[in-house]
C-alpha cells in the first residue's frame, strides 16, 4: 500500500510501498504533486537498474548531462556518478570528489541559461556513519526577507557562473570553464506552483545586476544569511535504495561531507530541466 507522509515541518515528504518500475501515470500523479507541495521527495526501498532510474527521472522533465564531464557515467552521459574515484593515483583523498556538494548551501544549475528544474539521486552504497544530505526551503527564505529587500530585488537579476566569485571549477574540463554568466531573477516565481522563492546560490553568484560592487556584495551577504530558515529544513539520512529528488526552483541543499573516507557513499545522479 502506497503511503505518503511529511518528514519535515515545511519541506520534505516520503513515499513508501511503491515500486517505481511499475508505477503508472495515475499512481505517479499524487507523488508528483506531493513533490511540488514539499520541495523534496524521498521514495524508499527501490531496486533499480541504471536505465530504470533514468526512465523514472524523465517523468519529471528532460534529463540533461551535467557539465562535469569527468564524473559522467562512461556509457550513459545523462548519469553522473557521485562518490566514485575519490582517491588519487598516489592514494591521497581527492577532496573535490569526497566533499562534492558539501562546500555550502546551493542550488544546482544556476550557472546555466536554462537552469536545472530538479536533481535526483539514487543511493547505491551508504557509509555506516555520516553522509547525510541537508535541504532548505527557498519559499521560507523569501517569506523571511524584510519588505525593503523584497522591494529592492523585485524583478532584479543575478549573474551566476559555475565557480562563482571563488572561480572553483576543478570538476570542469578546461574548455567548459569561464562561460558567460547566466542571468536569473533573485526573486523567482515557481513555474508550476506560482509561489515566490529566493533563488540564490552564494557559491555561484557573481553579482547582482544594476548594483554597485559594494551594494552587490552587501546584498549577497544579507541574502546568504537569510537562505536557511529553521522551520524550512529537512535532513535526509540515506538508506540503500532511496531515491531522492529536490526542486532546484525553490530549495537549497548541501552534503554533510562527514563520512569515513575509507567507506563508500555512491549515488547515481540525474540533472533534470523543464520539458522542452
Amino acid at each position: 500500500m502506497v503511503q505518503i507522509r511529511q518528514v519535515g515541518p515545511n519541506i520534505g515528504v516520503e513515499v513508501s510501498g511503491v515500486d517505481l518500475r511499475t508505477l503508472d501515470a495515475a499512481g505517479f500523479a499524487p507523488i508528483y504533486q506531493a513533490w511540488l507541495d514539499h520541495n523534496v521527495l524521498v521514495v524508499t526501498g527501490q531496486d533499480l537498474t541504471i536505465q530504470e532510474f533514468l526512465d523514472y527521472s524523465r517523468r519529471f522533465g528532460t534529463v540533461s548531462p551535467h557539465p562535469s564531464k569527468s564524473t559522467r557515467h562512461p556509457d550513459m552521459p545523462e548519469i553522473t556518478m557521485l562518490g566514485t574515484g575519490k582517491f588519487n593515483a598516489d592514494g591521497t583523498l581527492n577532496q573535490a570528489i569526497y566533499r562534492r556538494g558539501a562546500e555550502g548551501w546551493h542550488t544546482d544549475g544556476a550557472y546555466d541559461d536554462v537552469p536545472f528544474k530538479a536533481t535526483q539521486l539514487y543511493a547505491l552504497a551508504i557509509p555506516d556513519t555520516g553522509g547525510d544530505t541537508l535541504f532548505a526551503s527557498g519559499y521560507a527564505a523569501y517569506e523571511a526577507m524584510p519588505q525593503r529587500l523584497k522591494e529592492r530585488l523585485d524583478g532584479v537579476l543575478g549573474a551566476f557562473t559555475y565557480g562563482g566569485r571563488s572561480k572553483s571549477q576543478a570538476l570542469l574540463n578546461p574548455e567548459d570553464r569561464d562561460r558567460t554568466p547566466a542571468m536569473h531573477p533573485i526573486i523567482r516565481t515557481h513555474s508550476e506552483t506560482g509561489r515566490q522563492s529566493l533563488y540564490f546560490d552564494p557559491g555561484k553568484i557573481l553579482y547582482i545586476q544594476g548594483a554597485e560592487t559594494a551594494e552587490s556584495d552587501a546584498l549577497i551577504e544579507e541574502l546568504t544569511a537569510l537562505m536557511i530558515q529553521p522551520e524550512g529544513q529537512y535532513r535526509h539520512k540515506w538508506q540503500v535504495g532511496d531515491v531522492v529528488i529536490w526542486d532546484n526552483r525553490c530549495s537549497y541543499h548541501k552534503a554533510a561531507g562527514d563520512y569515513p573516507p575509507e567507506q563508500d557513499r555512491i549515488h547515481w545522479r540525474t540533472s533534470i530541466k523543464e520539458w522542452a
